[in-house]
This record gives structure tokens, sequence and C-alpha cells, in this order.
């Protein structure tokens, strides 16, 4: 049996398991991710995939921390990889916590520390009556690795793509170039067209995190556009796989939109225009998603990640509960481990 607190963040599901997985060997939080990734992956299928999960669900499970630091660790998982960081799950992962008590929740702000297998993460949750309000985080340092770089993408052409690290590797593009406004009914031309720019990216572009060897490539794609209210700086939709892609077969470009303005992709996209000297330390920045909600960045300070000129941003959204569960897996269940089809996963 699994205990779970389902919740979401500006829109984005993202399920937290806190009770029934014991923790797992790792020296820190990104050793305990890979021990799930290459001998546990069953726990991520299980609760991502159907019947107990959809293609747009996010799910993590609460670990003991290894630094001395962090008061809770956590891995989050996706429907194709294990994201060393992730904004959405470390909001609906604070929220959960102080929520239900597992970690004591002071009014009106709690200061906390996770671990993220990205590294560690501080959190300042603004409380009223019992709630978690507002969760700001700092995030690790975000870099841009190319600014219009050229991909050449089929069927599409040659498309001018900046790549980052906002906690995971983006490919961002602009939304105006396919006459797309980023709005809900656009999904899924969005999807096709941010699949189609990672896949071609992938190929062409290779990253690495210069402090840690084994994050590489870009897994998520970002297409950004002006906002929707004249409140906000820029929007964005962020494109999350659900499968592989297979050029010959054009049915199998299959993604998802993150439901939220995406706190990674945030941090990204903040890196970029920092380094085209557009955003600066201290500059706030109001980040729309496909929903209309907001993200709220700040540049805290400069820095660098190996030869990479980086910022250090903080990031701020909210997350709601939307319900307490206990998950079991019948002994004569046929799909233990659940199951994809291809109308919705590709």
């Amino acid at each position: 049996m699994l205990t779970a607190v389902d919740l979401h963040a500006g829109g984005e599901p993202g399920r937290v398991i806190t009770g029934g997985v014991l923790d797992v060997p790792g020296r820190t939080m990104f050793e305990k991710m890979k021990h799930f990734e290459q001998h546990a992956d069953g726990l991520r299928q299980r609760m991502l995939f159907e019947p107990r999960g959809y293609p747009a669900m996010c799910c993590n499970v609460i670990l003991p921390p290894t630094h001395p630091e962090a008061h809770a660790g956590f891995v989050i998982m996706e429907p194709v990889e294990y994201p060393p960081m992730s904004g959405t799950n470390t909001i609906c992962v604070a929220t959960a916590l102080l929520e239900t008590g597992m970690l004591p929740m002071r009014e009106p702000t709690t200061d906390l520390v996770l671990e993220a297998p990205a590294g560690l993460i501080r959190i300042r949750a603004t409380c009223a009556n019992g709630k978690v309000t507002n969760v700001a985080f700092t995030n690790v340092p975000a870099f841009a690795v190319h600014l219009d770089a050229p991909v050449e993408v089929p069927h599409l052409g040659t498309v001018p793509v900046d790549v980052a690290w906002g906690g995971m590797f983006y490919v961002i593009a602009d939304a105006t170039r396919f006459g797309l406004r980023l709005t809900p009914d656009e999904g899924r031309d969005i999807v096709r067209i941010g699949e189609m720019i990672k896949a071609a990216t992938r190929a062409q572009l290779a990253v690495q995190h210069p402090e840690n060897p084994d994050i590489r490539d870009v897994t998520i794609a970002q297409l950004s556009g002006p906002p929707a209210s004249k409140d906000n700086d820029w929007r964005n939709s962020v494109i999350v796989s659900t499968g592989t892609l297979d050029w010959d077969t054009p049915s199998t470009w299959t993604g998802v939109l993150d439901r939220s303005p995406c706190g990674t992709g945030t941090s990204a996209k903040m890196a970029t225009l920092h380094a085209r000297g557009m955003l600066h330390v201290g500059d706030t920045f109001r980040h729309e998603g496909v929903l209309g909600t907001v993200f709220t960045g700040r540049v805290l300070e400069e820095t660098s990640v190996g030869p990479f000129r980086a910022i250090v941003p903080e990031i701020s959204g909210r997350a709601w509960v939307t319900g307490f569960a206990q998950y079991v897996v019948d002994s004569e269940d046929p799909f233990p481990d659940g199951f994809k089809v291809g109308d919705l996963w590709g």
C-alpha cells in the first residue's frame, strides 16, 4: 500500500508519495534517483502509467535526506524520465510536507531545505490558517548553453533555438514563428512542433552539465511568446515527452503540455534573457503558462557553472491539494506496473 497526496501547482498535477516506499541505496539524492531508474523503475510505471496515472501526471517520492542541512529529500518521476529538478514538483512536495504535518508549519513563513537530485533547494513558504499560500524556492544555478543556434528540423526547416539549463536541459523556440498564441486549443500543434524541435536538437546540439557528466542531452522543449496579459512578461508552453519519435511515423510524435508556467522552464528562460542582457540581478519576471497561471521569478545573483555565466533564480508559485489516496496492487492484477495505450501515449 502506497499513501499519496495529490496536488496541482499552477494547473500541473503532482502526486507526492508520503508512505509505503522504503529508502533506497545512494550517497546522494542523485544516486538514489539513479537507483530507482536502474533497479526499481516499476514504482514510476505503477504510479504514472494507466490505470493509476495518465500522461500529464508527475510523481514524487519522499525519502530521508543525505545532506545534513536538508529536512527531507525527494525523487521526481515523469512519464519518460527522472528529472534532476522540477519547480512544480518542488512546490507540490513542500506544500504536501507542511499541510500534512510531516514537517512543522510556522506562520506566517516556514523556511525549509529540500534535497532534490540536482542539489539543495532552499524554500520559504508563506503560510496562513494551516495552508501554504505561496512557495518561493531558490533554484539551482541556471545558464544558457546556446543562443539562436540553427537547428534543421524535418518538415519545419531551419529553426533558431536557445538551449539552457534550469534544472533540466531545455530547447526554447519562438512560438510566433509557427503562428502560435500558446492557448489550450492549440495543444496538439504545440506538442507536435515542440517534440519535432526537441528531437532535432538532441541529434544536432550535444549538451552536458559541467558539474555532473551523467546529466546530458536536451530532454524537454519550450515554446515561448508574448504574454496574453500586460501584467506579465512572457508566455510559455513546455512540452513533456510521453513516447519516442520516429520520423517515418508522424503519429509517434507524442507529448503533453505542462499545464503550469513550469519552474525549471522559467529558470531556463530567465537564463537566456540574462545572457542577452535583458534581465539583471534584482529583476522580477512574471511567466504565464498555457492556462494563464503565473510563476514569478527573480534573479538573486550572478554566478558561474563551469565555463558558463549563470544566474541563481528564485521561483514562486502555489499548489493546492486535490486529494488523498492509498494505492494498492492486487496480486491477480494482470497489469501490476500499469500500461500505455497508443491513443494517449504514442
